[in-house]
């Protein structure tokens, strides 16, 4: 019997740690899925929504599953009490663990209510943010923290994250480096407090505890976060500094256009190349005669989008050039000479 008893404890025991290691590994996965989605939200708004979506799909399938694997350990729990006492049950632990300043279940918050609270917390606190985003030293960020637990939150973390885009945007490489070493420090200990279930401000010295013993496979598991956090920034940067260059060239644009609504340098690059060299030399006798050579319709179409784009004026009166004036002959000359007469 006791035997028997044996093999059923050591049966109990092994469930136990496997349900309790598939938990643990669901919870993981469950945080670096919203740890992806959170970044993308504040990263890639616009572009990212398919890929968000994915993730919340991938989000909501983790969560069923972390739900099933705690119904589990809650059943396991239960038939743990049923268990006659014995020697063995009394000297073994249970399921014990310490719970303290425990994290209520919050309502989900709006977009426009997220807004809200984020601008009112970077409006009191963006100072005091950027000097925790400055430190170098574990030490020295603890302290921080521990003077100023308020900067212990989501708030915190988005703020440093567009940061970090902004300064890798204005080619500040090494401070970028430096911001997003601490922007993960913030989400190390975030994601700590969502699988403890507590408030952030209640754990964040566990982390810097554990980061300090220097636990080879948990730095390594920081410091591959942080590279590919640095690098996502990087691509988001390039993106931003793409597009407001393209907004940039199309407001350039804007102003370019002529009378018909043209661009005078795409009209100009349109042109033919005998047709460009007289332009390039202002000279409107040269135009005349290249005009004159050419097919009359063919003449026609790129003068009227010379007119239309602005590059050539045929009313001015003076003789600056063909760029400058002096067209109001020869426009006459090729409407005639295509039987226009308007």
């Amino acid at each position: 019997r006791l035997q028997a008893r044996v093999e059923r404890m050591e049966q109990f025991q092994k469930e136990k740690e496997e349900l309790d290691k598939g938990c643990r590994e669901c919870k993981r996965k469950l945080a670096e899925c919203q740890k992806k989605m959170k970044e993308l939200e504040v990263l890639d708004p616009e572009s990212g929504k398919g890929e968000l979506e994915k993730l919340q799909a991938e989000a909501q399938q983790l969560k069923n599953e972390e739900k099933s694997w705690e119904n589990k350990l809650e059943e396991l729990k239960k038939k743990e009490k049923n268990m006659p006492w014995n020697v063995d049950t009394l000297s073994k632990d249970g399921f014990s663990k310490s719970v303290f300043n425990v994290k209520p279940e919050e309502k989900e918050e709006t977009e426009e209510q997220k807004e809200k609270k984020h601008k009112t917390f970077v409006e009191r606190y963006e100072k005091q943010i950027k000097h925790f985003g400055m430190l170098r030293r574990w030490d020295d960020s603890q302290k921080y923290l521990s003077d100023n637990p308020h900067l212990v939150c989501e708030e915190t973390a988005n703020y440093l994250v567009i940061w970090c885009i902004d300064l890798e945007v204005e080619e500040k490489h090494a401070l970028m480096e430096q911001v997003a070493h601490q922007t993960i420090v913030m989400q190390f200990i975030l994601e700590l407090a969502k699988s403890l279930k507590v408030d952030p401000r209640a754990c964040f010295r566990q982390f810097f505890t554990k980061i300090k013993t220097a636990d080879q496979q948990y730095m390594e598991g920081f410091n591959d976060e942080l590279e590919a956090f640095k690098e996502r920034v990087r691509g988001r940067a390039k993106v931003r500094i793409e597009k407001a260059m393209k907004e940039y060239e199309e407001e350039e644009r804007q102003k370019r256009l002529g009378p018909g609504g043209l661009d005078p340098v795409e009209v100009y690059e349109s042109l033919p190349p005998e047709l460009q060299k007289c332009f390039d030399v202002k000279d409107v006798q040269m135009l005349q005669d290249t005009i004159s050579k050419m097919d009359p319709t063919e003449a026609k179409y790129h003068m009227q989008r010379c007119i239309d784009s602005g590059l050539w004026v045929p009313n001015a009166k003076t003789g600056e050039g063909a760029d400058k004036g002096g067209g109001e002959t020869l426009y006459e000359e090729i409407k005639k000479e295509n039987g226009d007469e308007e």
